[in-house]
């Protein structure tokens, strides 16, 4: 299978798995996308230095992946691609900051606990994005932002930009096939095709967009993207949002590892 059919494939997977119909499935589309937010400011405003702190918030990416029935094997290898950016952000930090500093009784500099820092950070904001996608989809979401007041035209860009990722890949898929069989054994494109296979690629891509337009407008699209009726907010989706709020301000405000730890030791004594 082609790494653009994987792409493809990949795309759909997040679509079938936001059409899960387990509790966390069913929780307001607004609450999520406020949990989502409250988490990721207060993933973020930890800092530089700061990596025992940063471990609660762990738990939230494995309940919700637990509860929604989601495979952790798909969304890790999401999380993979996007890893090597992460490296790369502060990868340089331990050549730049080299003050030694104890670490759990270790000696280490303080470039590479902040490159541990931005690598945590990274990792816990990136699945915790894609836990929103894979239990709401991009329809309800788009629906939650519109309810927050969201300006029509940034939700509209939003989701035609995540279609057009789709539309473009199936067209690159049809082209490297038309490619490969018109010159078997060979593997990928010829460097001097790039620029005729690029420019042909945009045009299908703007001519597949056209005909998509014209279907939506045939259908009384009028510049506002029908998502649905409005789900209500009820109280299961207060208590959700309350709950993980309230445990994301324990775990920024106090050092609950520390504590653990602190607690334990004075039970075995």
């Amino acid at each position: 299978m082609s790494k653009v059919t994987e792409s493809i494939l990949s795309i759909r997977l997040m679509d079938d798995l936001a059409r899960g119909e387990t509790p966390v499935h069913r929780i307001n589309p607004l609450a999520k996308v406020l949990t989502t937010i409250i988490y990721l400011a207060a993933v973020a405003s930890f800092g530089r230095y700061e990596i025992s702190g940063l471990l609660p918030f762990v738990f939230y990416p494995v309940l919700v992946m637990s509860l929604a029935e989601l495979p952790a094997g798909a969304l890790l290898k999401k999380l993979l691609l996007v890893e090597p950016l992460i490296i790369g952000i502060g990868i340089l930090n331990p050549l730049i900051d080299q003050q030694a500093v104890v670490v759990g009784g270790l000696a280490l500099s303080r470039g590479w606990v902040t490159f541990l820092s931005i690598f945590i950070k990274g990792g816990l904001t990136v699945v915790a994005g894609l836990l929103l996608i894979a239990t709401t989809g991009m329809d309800r979401l788009a629906g939650a932002l519109r309810m927050m007041r969201v300006p029509k035209v940034f939700v509209l860009q939003l989701l035609l930009t995540y279609r057009y990722i789709a539309v473009l890949s199936e067209e690159l898929a049809k082209m490297l096939r038309a490619y490969s069989l018109r010159a078997p054994g060979q593997k990928g494109v010829k460097l001097d095709c790039l620029g005729p296979f690029a420019g042909q690629l945009l045009l299908r891509t703007f001519d597949r967009a056209q005909r998509v337009y014209q279907s939506m407008a045939l259908r009384g699209f009028c510049g506002e993207y029908n998502t649905g009726a409005t789900e209500k907010v009820k109280l299961k989706d207060i208590a959700y949002l309350a709950g993980w709020a309230a445990f994301f301000a324990a775990a920024r405000l106090y050092d609950l590892p520390a504590l653990a730890g602190a607690f334990l030791t004075g039970v075995t004594r």
